[in-house]
């Protein structure tokens, strides 16, 4: 077996991240389904719209490294939104449960960020100007889109949430 290059870890992480778009691209209309919070459905149903964006960002990016388009199972994301999936059984109340969505969709958000992060870090250190170009449109992407949830949950949703009876007395 031949040594493997950057470049070749490069193509192993971004089918890891396609297969995890996909799985996210599959998600979000069932978390926007179960968000109570009407921003939410919102901030879920244009982060749906960006993800595909992001997939055809990354098919991009596999045009230009002249590779075939085709993701690897992404066991993470898997686990992130088995995760998310085990909330809408919680029997939560409505607004705590638009908390727990929040801080699932941020899990999967960091999970983004941190491998478009690596695959910039990687694709520049390759000297792909173009592929790291791409790279960085879906990373800032992912970052405000946590911001986004960040100040959903700071501003609203978790004070409705602990409105709602979503704490216990000490």
């Amino acid at each position: 077996m031949a040594a493997k290059t950057m470049q070749d870890l490069l193509i192993e992480d971004l089918r890891d991240i396609y297969h995890a778009e996909k799985q996210i691209a599959k998600a979000l209309p069932k978390l926007a389904k179960a968000a109570h919070s009407q921003q939410l459905r919102q901030a879920f149903e244009l982060h749906l719209e960006q993800t595909r964006g992001q997939i055809e960002r990354l098919e991009q990016v596999f045009d230009e490294l002249d590779t075939r388009t085709r993701g690897k199972h992404c066991d993470a994301m898997e686990g992130l939104i088995s995760e998310a999936r085990e909330i809408l059984e919680m029997g939560l109340l409505p607004e705590v449960q638009d908390a727990a969505l929040i801080a699932a969709a941020q899990k999967v958000e960091h999970y983004e960020i941190a491998s478009y992060g690596t695959l910039h870090a990687y694709a520049t250190a390759c000297g792909l100007t173009k592929v790291a170009q791409l790279l960085e449109e879906t990373l800032n992407e992912e970052k405000d889109t946590d911001l986004k949830l960040n100040d959903l949950a700071i501003g609203d949703v978790n004070k409705k949430a602990i409105a709602a009876g979503g704490r216990k007395a000490a």
